[in-house]
């Protein structure tokens, strides 16, 4: 029999913490983690480096199958993203990275050339799958599926504080229209739409703090909402 390795996926829409919280949870779990929105990011900015429009799905499809992309963990929860050996993981977290991501995402063949690439990490002693169709498409299967939100302002606020603190200027105004929009075209898009899967745990973290969602998180775990294979 195969070795069942634990999974756990947290999914929800900018700004609603999963990052962080997935980050802190794989580390007292002791698990890996995959940060799937980083990839969307990832390839708009491989697809920008290489000179290659986001409407041409054929060449998107191309090199996403040939992705050159390394994960490299920290202790100090951080993990630096290398693209073609090169650090990017400041690079793509800006808004414009990720409002690019975000219509690579809505392409179906696009979608369909990374979920390989995410499943295969899979891998033991388990993990927690950060993104935005984890629950309902990559991991249907997952033991347990936490979908995160907060009230638009609140995560406006949460990633203009993110990205000051980076050292990268933005309008908040701008920055809440943006996510706005964002929502709207990721719910409504035909292929993986953002939603909670039907079994999941929908969390809102408005006015909560990252230590008491990961804490709701593994309260969960230990009053035995994983399922057994």
């Amino acid at each position: 029999m195969t070795e069942h390795i634990p999974l756990v996926t947290i999914d929800g829409p900018s700004g609603s913490g999963k990052g962080t919280i997935s980050s802190i949870l794989a580390k007292q779990l002791g698990c890996n983690i995959l940060d799937s929105g980083a990839l969307y990011r990832i390839l708009a900015l491989a697809a920008q480096i290489h000179v290659i429009p986001l409407d041409n799905e054929e060449a998107l499809v191309t090199l996403a199958a040939h992705l050159d992309v390394q994960f490299i963990s920290d202790d100090r929860l951080n993990t630096r993203i290398l693209l073609e050996g090169d650090d990017v993981s400041d690079a793509i977290r800006t808004e414009e990275c990720g409002n690019q991501a975000s219509v690579v995402a809505a392409l179906p063949h696009v979608r369909v050339a990374l979920l390989a690439r995410q499943r295969a990490f899979l891998e033991p002693p388990g993990l927690v799958a950060d993104g935005r169709d984890m629950g309902t498409v990559v991991f249907p299967d997952a033991d347990i599926k936490i979908f995160l939100t907060a009230s638009p302002e609140e995560r406006a606020k949460r990633r203009y504080k993110q990205l000051i603190e980076k050292g990268i200027s933005v309008n908040l105004a701008t920055l809440s229209r943006e996510i706005a929009e964002r929502d709207e075209r990721d719910a409504s898009r035909p292929v993986a739409p953002l939603k909670p899967a039907p079994d999941a745990v929908v969390l809102d973290t408005t006015g909560v703090t990252i230590d008491q969602v990961v804490n709701q998180i593994i309260s969960l775990l230990n009053q035995g909402k994983l399922r057994a294979n």
